[in-house]
């Protein structure tokens, strides 16, 4: 069984032009639970990580791109004495649509660069996920001959939020830290999900 994370990492880009990209939306939510009890993230001194306490839980940003968050997670761990099994890493997931999020445990990264880091790099992918779906929404067809290409993750990712869509996304990190965060009970079995929805 997933047991009571502790420690809530979101995963982004560091700097002013990946702030508000797409691919920052694991950090923009954790930023955002933060925020709401009026935290300040600190850095601690040679440290690739920066971290807030607020409700009895830790949350925190890296300090490093986002194929080297297995280094920033990790230390975060170990500077709070804590094991896999205490993480919730929150990221954003291309392949889930705006509007819509997934929690899970155990289960394997699916590409995601910043998710297989932190699995290479503990050696282990026994944590929590909160997946935030960034794919934009498709309207149907009224023909299918006319249907509209899927686009590549590559070509939306790192590009910034439109403003609907920015107030899309923090409709779904209010669900999430409603049924997820404050809740703390992502008791699911091994390699199981749950997941939400939230529209506008």
């Amino acid at each position: 069984m997933a047991h009571p994370f502790k420690l809530i990492f979101g995963l982004g880009n560091p700097g002013k032009e990946y702030e508000h990209t797409y691919h920052n939306a694991g950090a923009l939510a954790v930023a955002s639970f933060a925020g709401k009890e009026g935290v300040v993230f600190v850095r601690p001194k040679g440290k690739h990580f920066a971290f807030a306490k607020a409700g009895g839980l830790i949350f925190a940003l890296p300090a490093v791109f986002m194929n080297e968050s297995g280094i920033a997670a990790t230390e975060a761990l170990r500077f709070f004495k804590l094991k896999p099994k205490d993480l919730c890493v929150v990221h954003d997931d291309s392949d889930i649509e705006l509007g819509n999020y997934k929690v899970s445990f155990g289960r394997g990264s699916a590409g995601h660069h910043g998710v297989d880091s932190i699995a290479k790099t503990l050696g282990a992918a026994e944590f929590t996920r909160v997946r935030i779906g960034i794919r934009p929404n498709t309207p149907p067809s009224p023909s299918p001959l006319k249907r509209e290409r899927r686009k590549k993750a590559g070509e939306f990712v790192l590009a910034r939020i439109s403003p609907a869509h920015k107030k899309e996304l923090y409709r779904v990190f209010e669900g999430i830290m409603d049924n997820v965060i404050e809740k703390n009970t992502p008791s699911l079995p091994d390699a199981m999900s749950v997941s939400g929805t939230l529209t506008l």
